[in-house]
């Protein structure tokens, strides 16, 4: 089986160096790599030059005009039989290509999403957000669990699918912003046979700042009312519970004026939250300012992913709202 890989680039000429290398260190190499520019002003093509002896590369410049277009930039490009979605800020374990083309002998899959890690090199902050994405306190561990409840959605920064699929589906139909869910969604709507391959997983690079984690975990938010936009059915009852945060919080302030006891009750069972949050982290990592990062990273999953909720339900004029064609779709519910 012949792979191609779409790799979006967007001033990260040092990311890609080392995704790269990665790729250069495979057990499995039938494969093609593409790297989409997507209008950088730092751009990569120096270093993917650098690379021309080892990979069977090639480098593509455009506009940018969001992520979802530049990968089906490299998609309409590709000469793979098997298309494969990665983000630039990963890092590849050696086994990678040699697991994904294992596993779709022995059990095809239309399209697969693979699971993301902390690598040992990560800062503190970075393992700290890994964290609190894939712990059962904050996310119920739904992020790369073989068996997670309901329809599983591969994710665009480690993603594959199939020639047939890619021709069915046409690739993004939005530009950012719940890109990779809403291509998932059409995916499974058209009948295809999607799920997740344990071993082909990456280590994702997550935000050095915990103000940027806040930031993307608002623009999580924003994307979940995008596809609500595009699809009502696919908002869950799960997707809300970041709500269920603010209620409380704002619960416990006004308990505190009529009672303070019930409010200090409320308080105490919050501060275990975050003690049980310390410590998972900190087993888990085996790092005290893991652990302390951790506190304040879980409480931006909902903090920041409510507040995108909230303000991009009701400012439906800065989220997108055209929606793809969906008429040759088959009908059915998600």
């Amino acid at each position: 089986m012949f792979f191609s890989l779409i790799i979006p680039v967007y001033n990260r000429p040092e990311d890609i160096q080392e995704v790269l290398e990665g790729l250069c260190e495979q057990t499995y190499t039938h494969f093609e790599v593409l790297v989409v520019e997507s209008g950088s002003e730092i751009k990569s093509d120096k270093v993917v030059e650098t690379y021309k002896d080892r990979l069977d590369i090639h480098y593509h410049l455009k506009g940018n005009d969001g992520q979802g277009y530049s990968r089906n930039y490299g998609l309409a490009r590709a000469k793979g039989d098997y298309l494969i979605i990665l983000d630039s800020d990963i890092i590849i374990p050696t086994h990678y290509m040699q697991s994904v083309h294992d596993y779709l002998r022995k059990d095809f899959l239309d399209a697969y999403g693979g699971p993301d890690k902390a690598h040992t090199s990560f800062t503190s902050k970075q393992k700290a957000a890994d964290f609190a994405l894939t712990s059962y306190l904050t996310t119920g561990g739904t992020r790369g669990r073989k068996k997670a409840a309901g329809t599983y959605y591969p994710r665009s920064f480690n993603m594959g699918m199939s020639r047939e699929v890619y021709e069915k589906t046409k690739g993004y139909t939005l530009p950012n912003c719940g890109e990779d869910i809403e291509l998932s969604i059409r995916i499974q709507k058209w009948g295809f046979k999607t799920g997740l391959i344990p071993d082909a997983y990456v280590y994702h690079k997550r935000k050095p700042t915990l103000r940027g984690f806040l930031k993307q975990m608002e623009w999580f938010g924003k994307s979940r009312i995008n596809l609500y936009r595009i699809y009502p059915e696919s908002l869950k009852l799960m997707h809300l519970l970041p709500l269920g945060f603010y209620f409380y919080l704002l619960a416990m302030l006004v308990l505190s004026l009529i009672s303070p006891a019930l409010s200090g009750l409320m308080l105490a069972a919050l501060l275990l939250y975050f003690v049980a949050v310390f410590a998972e982290a900190f087993f888990r990592y085996g790092s005290l300012k893991v652990g302390f990062y951790s506190i304040f990273t879980s409480a931006s999953v909902f903090l920041g992913y409510g507040y995108g909720l909230i303000k991009y339900f009701f400012l439906q004029k800065e989220a997108y709202t055209n929606k793809p064609d969906l008429s040759s779709l088959p009908k059915g519910n998600i």
